[in-house]
């Protein structure tokens, strides 16, 4: 399942990151946003989610949180 489907508060393992584009792939990993690290939606918005990696939070849009599958 993608970002947009998750609970919450509750944390994910990223499974995997699914996109054409290398520019936005890049731009993922560089906020820590890979395979096998935690991830958690603190909250959704009407621009996009805020969500929780590595300790930090980022605020990312519809497009990238349906890019990012987790169990």
């Amino acid at each position: 399942m993608d970002l947009t489907l998750v609970e919450e508060g509750k944390e994910y393992i990223i499974k995997s990151i699914e996109t054409d584009d290398e520019e936005l792939d890049a731009f993922l990993f560089s906020l820590g946003c890979y395979s096998g690290e935690p991830i958690t939606v603190v909250t959704r918005k009407n621009s996009g989610y805020v969500v929780s990696i590595k300790d930090s939070r980022y605020n990312i849009d519809s497009q990238l949180a349906q890019a990012i599958l987790v169990e």
